[in-house]
């Protein structure tokens, strides 16, 4: 299997959900939700992809640097390299159907296995889609992360705790879901989850709690004070709330009130190696890959998303070695242009 041959069996997969465009920058789905696209005008995904692409790397050669350290150790677990597969749900809602859910979930979760990091998975409107990540987390020895919509307490903490038994390493919520119609309209409401609650779902949990959706650095602060063990700068991948800056414009912001206390992740715009380089410039411990691994997966399976992840590290490594870098555990701001 080569990329090429690998998009173009998405794209016809997809059958228009996604465009599978040479260019993921959110132009031709916006709007698109349900689907791949960005809520209302798309400017919130389009941001993502924009602030990101904003930033450049100073090109570095004269210094000592020949093999890059890549490897990472995040809320303890030991990654081939600083990226978690993004938790996407509802393939038929989203994606038309291009793949079941529990054979996208089995896919991508022992896809990132193999490749030597770990994905996390969805939570939905239907039992099963929260149940088919576990079920794909079993059969590679829990190796994921279940992310969990921003329901009622006393429901967060006995799916975490389900959760912790099956073997994960760590659980997350992402509050960006707030506002979720497919979960009010199943009859799931959902809605805000102030430090408190943050607070009292991490007193009566026993893994490494993750929040997904801090913008604002009061947020970030507030997961520190409630006890969180990680944040995840994201605006959901621009599905979320329209006219949001882009996460990596928020990241040194955002990330940095929250960093010296907790691991700091980012989503948003991520397409390359350079990209991942950039984000852990800004002040990011880790990113996730939310669209390209979706891709990946609906064109070549198990098998697309290790080709995916490689050609990310090999990207990953060039880009060390022409800005200087040693490690990834410990990059530079001065690896940015300014």
């Amino acid at each position: 299997m080569d990329w090429n041959t690998l998009k173009k069996t998405a794209r016809e997969k997809f059958g228009g959900a996604c465009r599978v465009c040479p260019v993921c920058d959110g132009i031709a789905c916006a709007g698109e939700v349900p689907g791949m696209g960005g809520v209302g005008t798309g400017i919130s995904f389009r941001n993502n992809f924009t602030s990101l692409n904003a930033y450049k790397l100073n090109l570095r050669t004269q210094h000592d640097v020949n093999q890059p350290v890549m490897s990472c150790r995040i809320l303890g677990m030991d990654l081939s390299m600083p990226v978690i597969g993004a938790a996407i749900g509802g393939m038929g809602v989203n994606m038309k159907g291009a793949m079941p859910e529990d054979e996208y979930d089995m896919a991508v979760v022992t896809g990132c296995q193999k490749a030597g990091i770990i994905c996390m998975t969805g939570d939905g409107s239907t039992p099963q889609v929260l149940e088919y990540g576990l079920k794909a987390m079993a059969a590679v020895g829990g190796w994921g992360i279940p992310i969990i919509k921003p329901r009622d307490v006393d429901r967060i903490i006995d799916l975490a705790n389900t959760v912790a038994n099956v073997g994960a390493p760590a659980f997350g919520v992402d509050v960006d879901a707030a506002a979720s119609v497919n979960m009010t309209n199943a009859g799931l409401p959902v809605g805000p989850l102030n430090k408190h609650k943050l607070a009292t779902i991490k007193k009566q949990t026993r893994i490494p709690f993750i929040v997904k959706g801090v913008m604002t650095p009061d947020e970030a602060w507030g997961c520190v004070v409630a006890g969180v063990d990680a944040i995840v700068v994201s605006n959901h991948g621009g599905r979320s709330l329209d006219h949001t800056p882009g996460t990596a414009d928020v990241l040194p912001h955002s990330g940095e009130a929250g960093k010296r206390q907790t691991t700091s992740l980012v989503d948003g715009g991520i397409r390359s190696g350079a990209d991942i380089l950039k984000m852990l410039a800004l002040g990011a411990d880790g990113v996730l890959l939310g669209r390209p691994l979706a891709i990946a997966t609906v064109g070549g399976g198990s098998e697309g998303v290790q080709l995916a992840l490689s050609k990310m590290a090999a990207e990953l490594k060039s880009a060390m070695l022409l800005t200087g870098t040693p490690n990834v555990a410990a990059v530079s701001e001065n690896v940015i242009w300014k």
